[in-house]
């Protein structure tokens, strides 16, 4: 036997507590769940739960709302994932060069990401109160007509998606920035002597260097997006006139305010399918486009 065939026991005894976490709160609850969604389930009696097959999914694909709450979570993806990335890049390649107070300008960057996401939405609810808000302040100073923000059908989502901007920013920083220390600074030096700008100098060595950690923020941010609840429950609560229903608000109604189990779980696996499509595909995307040193 050979010493990797005695290192073998040895690993998996040390991998068994972490795999049998994983399969006690992830595994089995989401097998469970699928179960679930084939039974027209009795929340408070499940003996009384009838058997229905695919039906949930087939009732879920042909109901407006699964749709409407589709659209409304790729809006919500769609102003918040690239959105957040450029600015987190951005701001991570200006916190790359040194000047007086870098370090408190990081701290105040990654501290919203750090704080609780109910405490912080309920201040940013004072921000958006249409009548003693900071924002609509901010705009009166400024001669702009002020908005209904949260309780307006139009500003509600693009409100939820600036704090949500707010918020997440600085992890997506941390990421680019962590990143870009690993770029060589003899490929920058190199690419000066040849007579590049700085510009030319980003387009030719850092950005295709950076296009792993791009995709790596793309990929947990688009997960992020679509799996986002907190902020929707505590702002807006799906309103108005779901203006801000998400497929995972939604998925929260559906089974702790209707008792629709079997609907809710059938949602929730669909959700999963679609997240997981999208990953793959932004992986697939992934080996084909980035560059690795």
């Amino acid at each position: 036997m050979d010493s990797t065939d005695r290192r073998r026991p040895a690993a998996y005894l040390y991998l068994a507590p972490a795999g049998l976490v994983f399969a006690v709160f992830t595994l089995i609850p989401a097998f469970y769940v699928l179960y679930i969604s084939l039974f027209n389930w009795n929340f408070l009696n499940s003996a009384q739960s009838t058997f229905v097959g695919l039906k949930n999914y087939g009732h879920l694909l042909g109901s407006s709302q699964f749709w409407h709450s589709l659209l409304i979570s790729l809006y919500f993806a769609a102003g918040t994932v690239p959105v957040g990335l450029f600015l987190a890049l951005g701001i991570a390649l200006a916190l790359m060069n040194p000047f007086t107070g870098r370090g408190f300008v990081r701290l105040a960057v990654f501290s919203p990401y750090v704080t609780p996401v109910v405490a912080t939405s309920i201040v940013w609810i004072w921000i958006f109160n249409p009548q003693f808000g900071l924002l609509n302040g901010l705009l009166h100073m400024v001669h702009l007509p002020e908005l209904g923000w949260l309780q307006s059908q139009r500003w509600a989502m693009p409100g939820v998606i600036l704090y949500t901007l707010w918020h997440s920013l600085g992890f997506d920083v941390i990421i680019f920035m962590a990143g870009l220390s690993t770029i060589s600074a003899d490929l920058r030096e190199a690419a000066r002597i040849d007579g590049a700008n700085r510009w030319q100098e980003f387009w030719s060595v850092t950005w295709p260097l950076l296009t792993p950690t791009t995709l790596f923020v793309l990929i947990i941010t688009t997960i992020g997006s679509l799996q986002a609840f907190t902020q929707f429950f505590t702002m807006t609560a799906g309103g108005p006139l779901s203006a801000t229903t998400t497929t995972s608000y939604w998925l929260y109604e559906l089974a702790f305010l209707f008792y629709r189990t079997g609907p809710a779980a059938a949602l929730a696996v669909l959700l999963f399918v679609i997240i997981a499509t999208l990953t793959a595909l932004q992986m697939w995307l992934a080996q084909k486009r980035a560059y690795y040193q």
